[in-house]
C-alpha cells in the first residue's frame, strides 16, 4: 500500500452496541497505514444498518487522521447519514 494514502471500509451493520471496538479498530489500521501529511480514505458504501454512532465512528478517525497530520475523505456515504451529519452540524467534516 502506497504510504501516502490509506483506505478502509466501513461495515455494513455499524450500531452502538460495535461502535467503540470498530472505531479503535479503524483508527489502529488508519493510523498505523498512513504518512503524515498524507490522504485517509473512510469508504461508507457498504454502511446498511446504522444509528449516529456511526458518526462517532468517523469522527475519531477524523480525530486521529488529523492528529497523524493527514486528512480524510469519507466516500460513499448513504443518504440517510448524511442527513443525520447535517442534523449534528457535520456535514463540512465528512466531505
Amino acid at each position: 500500500m502506497n504510504t501516502l494514502t490509506a483506505s478502509i471500509a466501513l461495515p455494513a451493520v455499524l450500531l452502538q452496541a460495535q461502535a467503540q471496538s470498530v472505531a479503535n479498530g479503524l483508527v489502529a489500521s488508519l493510523t498505523a497505514q498512513l504518512a503524515k501529511g498524507g490522504e485517509a480514505v473512510l469508504d461508507a458504501s457498504a454502511l446498511s444498518q446504522f444509528d449516529s454512532s456511526a458518526l462517532a465512528v468517523i469522527l475519531a478517525c477524523h480525530r486521529a487522521v488529523q492528529a497523524k497530520g493527514a486528512q480524510l475523505r469519507v466516500t460513499g456515504l448513504p443518504e440517510r447519514a448524511q442527513t443525520l451529519a447535517k442534523v449534528y452540524g457535520l456535514s463540512a467534516l465528512l466531505h
